[in-house]
């Protein structure tokens, strides 16, 4: 079965702690049971996440995605075949992403939309990099 690299980007809805943790839970126990493995960026204007494995089980994730009301504006910016994964190791490793990333001000201006695919690739190979 192929396996694909996804990434998108949305706004968090009702941000806080509670959400956050609810989300990395979910996630961690699903990707495990799929056979995902990524990393979530969030703060509390933006989230970008890496999903990668089985195209199949992607796709699955990515629907749950699009109808989680805690993301508005969501959008799927990268999709693609892989043979080797980023966070192979990583059910979901999450990133605060608080002083690395964009600025508010750029993620208002519209950062993350004109972010090419080897941006956004570039942001996640730093995370996958780091001590996690």
């Amino acid at each position: 079965m192929a396996e694909v690299q996804m990434i998108y980007v949305s706004r968090p809805f009702g941000f806080d702690a509670p959400t956050l943790a609810g989300i990395l839970i979910g996630a961690r126990a699903n990707n495990l049971r799929d056979g995902i493995t990524g990393c979530l960026i969030c703060r509390a204007d933006i989230y970008i996440q890496l999903l990668e494995g089985p195209e199949a089980a992607v796709a699955v994730t990515w629907a749950k995605i699009r109808r989680d009301d805690r993301h508005v504006n969501i959008e799927r910016r990268v999709f693609r075949p892989m043979t080797e994964r980023m966070f192979p190791d990583w059910a979901m490793r999450d990133d605060p992403a608080q002083s690395w990333l964009w600025s508010q001000a750029e993620v208002d201006k519209g950062a993350a939309d004109t972010a090419s695919e080897a941006d956004l690739l570039a942001i996640f190979a730093r995370v996958a990099q780091s001590p996690g």
